[in-house]
C-alpha cells in the first residue's frame, strides 16, 4: 500500500489551514499529518471539520485522552465528555489545551476513509500528542464520522481560538 505525499500546508500565524482540493475518489484513504503545531492563544484546542460545499458538516464522536505531569502531580486515562460530538456541526476538538510557550505543540495524524463515497458516512479517527498548557504531555484519540452520504471534498484544521503555526501534510493512500 502506497502513500503518496499529495500537499503541503506549512502556516505561521494562520486562522485555519484549509486542504480545499484533491481531497477526491483517486484515494480511499487520506492522511493528514501534523507537526509542531503551536497556537498563539495558550491553553486552546487544535480542532477539525470537513465540507461538503460548506464547512460544518454534521458528525457525532468520541473522545479519550491519557496524560501525565512533567511534576509526576497526577496522571490519568478517561473519557473526555466535554470533547465528543453528537449530531453536531460545531469543529471537532482534536487535543486538550496545547500550551503556546516556544517548546509547546502537538503533533499526530487524521485519518480519512472514503470521503468520495456517496453511499456511506465518512469515518475518520485521530492520533495526537501535546505539550500542555500546565507542563503534562498528553494524549488524544478522537473516532467519529461526517453524518453524511454526500462526498467530503475539503478539511479545515484550526484552534478553537486564535492563530497557529505548523505544517500539516496530507496523504493519499492506495
Amino acid at each position: 500500500m502506497a502513500m503518496d505525499l499529495i500537499t503541503t500546508n506549512t502556516s505561521s500565524n494562520a486562522a485555519s489551514s484549509d486542504f480545499t482540493s484533491s481531497i477526491d475518489s483517486t484515494y480511499k484513504l487520506y492522511i493528514f499529518k501534523f507537526y509542531d503545531v503551536n497556537p498563539a492563544t495558550d491553553s486552546t484546542n487544535f480542532q477539525m471539520e470537513g465540507s461538503t460545499g460548506s464547512f460544518g458538516v454534521t458528525k457525532t464522536t468520541t473522545a479519550f485522552s491519557a496524560y501525565h505531569y512533567e511534576s509526576d502531580s497526577g496522571a490519568s486515562l478517561g473519557y473526555e465528555a466535554g470533547h465528543d460530538l453528537a449530531q453536531s456541526t460545531s469543529p471537532q476538538p482534536l487535543s486538550g489545551s496545547v500550551g503556546n510557550g516556544a517548546d509547546e505543540c502537538a503533533a499526530g495524524e487524521l485519518y480519512l476513509f472514503n470521503p468520495s463515497s456517496t453511499t456511506y458516512v465518512k469515518h475518520f479517527y485521530s492520533k495526537l500528542n501535546l505539550y500542555g498548557a500546565d507542563n503534562h504531555s498528553g494524549n488524544w484519540l478522537i473516532a467519529g464520522y461526517f453524518n453524511t452520504t454526500s462526498a467530503v471534498s475539503a478539511v479545515r484544521f484550526s484552534m478553537s481560538s486564535g492563530n497557529f503555526d505548523g505544517t500539516i501534510k496530507m496523504y493519499g493512500v492506495g
